[in-house]
């Protein structure tokens, strides 16, 4: 009887993988059932047998869920551990899930120290502008600060004109359009010259497609970076691409003949 309980040399029980590992027998068996983890031998007793391979395989199976892929997907990206290589490629590829994991995490935590920071700057609880506000962050806009300053008619504005993919989109345009203004004014190039006014129809044409020919929208866009409690590094920045936008945009409108502030002041 006792001989028929001995477990081979190099060999583990189903019970002592499971304490080395810490987890459950069930856990075991049904990682058995779904094809993921198979014992290498069985005892003549019917016993489930497993080496330090079997171990090692588990690990990479533990970590993996742990990473929140499901068993499918762990079984597809599951790969041998017959030589040193394969071993070497194994742990690699649990290290970058992990490095990916880690800094979706770190993500994650950083947009949520910045809504808390941003839930305290506003007056009330309003829940359309927490849901705006991650959407930008997820969207990596700088500016996703500015959207507790914005009043419901300029948000709903955004929301009936944008979805995510074409919001993401016109971000980025802005943003290069913003850093242009900010080299065009450092560099010096007057507002009248072909390359300041080919850069304010192209701003202009940014500002129309933004407020949808809704004139009113206007005077909410000018009041964007005027705002109390800015960091000073964008304040600067801000200042320097306003500036020169308004030197271009005079020039832009004087030849036009229009002038659409007056119009809407009117």
């Amino acid at each position: 009887m006792e001989k028929q309980r001995a477990v081979p040399k190099g060999f583990m029980t189903v019970g002592e993988v499971a304490k080395k590992m810490n987890v459950t027998v069930r856990t075991l068996q049904h990682y058995d059932r779904e094809g993921l983890l198979s014992p290498s031998s069985i005892s003549e007793g019917g016993r489930r047998l497993y080496t330090d391979k079997d171990v090692i395989r588990l690990h990479q199976i533990l970590s993996l869920k742990q990473l929140g892929f499901s068993l499918q997907d762990i079984k597809n990206r599951l790969i041998p551990l017959d030589t040193p290589d394969e071993v070497a490629d194994a742990l690699a590829q649990q290290a970058e899930e992990v490095r990916r994991k880690v800094e979706s995490l770190s993500e994650s935590l950083r947009e949520l120290e910045i809504l808390r920071e941003e839930v305290l700057q506003m007056q009330e609880v309003d829940f359309k502008k927490y849901a705006d506000i991650i959407v930008n962050l997820q969207m990596n806009n700088e500016y996703y600060w500015l959207i507790k300053h914005f009043d419901d008619q300029t948000l709903e504005h955004i929301r009936s004109r944008f979805d995510r993919e074409s919001g993401t989109d016109f971000m980025h345009r802005f943003q290069k359009l913003q850093e242009e203004a900010i080299q065009l004014y450092i560099a010096k190039v007057p507002a009248d010259s072909e390359q300041g006014q080919r850069f304010a129809e192209n701003y202009w044409k940014m500002i129309t497609e933004f407020t949808g020919g809704d004139l009113s929208m206007l005077s909410k866009l000018v009041e964007v970076g005027k705002f109390e409690g800015t960091d000073p590094k964008w304040q600067e920045k801000q200042a320097m691409a306003n500036e020169y936008v308004g030197q271009v945009l005079d020039v832009y409108f004087s030849r036009l003949g229009v002038n659409p502030f007056q119009e809407e002041d009117a």
